[in-house]
């Protein structure tokens, strides 16, 4: 008989909910999130109601997190986890998710990029003296121009 939360289940090493969140290092709320949202297989119930997850859940979840670190959000996961799944994807599908990604994340630095340069101009702009009715970051925050020129 075995010990722990680890045992046999037809011949398959399974696992309760709280070692999967442990070795796949998330929370258990997690592991029930991604249940929901189908992005982990539906895991199997024992008679007493416990799931019975396995190896594949925790490397989906893993898979799961390693893809959010590179910016996927879930919806894009999912068709992420969608076309690994599918035996007729093709290698240059999932390149073309990679690429997809890829061109959001440029976009978003060059969008941060914009935000840093207007933050340096409005923070430029003022003195840090004077009463707050003549502060130009507050005015530029309200559309207000500055010297008849409007801040990026």
């Amino acid at each position: 008989m075995r010990t722990g939360i680890e045992e046999k289940y037809e011949d398959i090493t399974t696992f309760k909910i709280g070692e999967v969140s442990s070795r796949a290092q998330v929370n258990k709320e997690t592991v029930r999130y991604y249940e929901k949202r189908n992005l982990i297989p539906e895991p199997d119930r024992r008679r007493s109601g416990y799931r019975i997850f396995t190896q594949r859940h925790i490397d989906q979840i893993k898979f799961i997190k390693r893809a959010q670190e590179l910016g996927f959000t879930l919806s894009e996961i999912k068709e992420l986890l969608e076309l690994r799944l599918d035996s007729n994807t093709t290698c240059s599908e999932i390149r073309d998710e990679a690429q997809e990604k890829y061109q959001d994340v440029v976009k978003k630095i060059e969008d941060l990029q914009r935000i840093k340069e207007t933050l340096i101009d409005l923070i430029d702009s003022c003195s840090g003296e004077g009463p707050k009715g003549d502060c130009p970051i507050l005015g530029a925050l309200e559309g207000e121009t500055k010297k008849g020129k409007k801040l990026r």
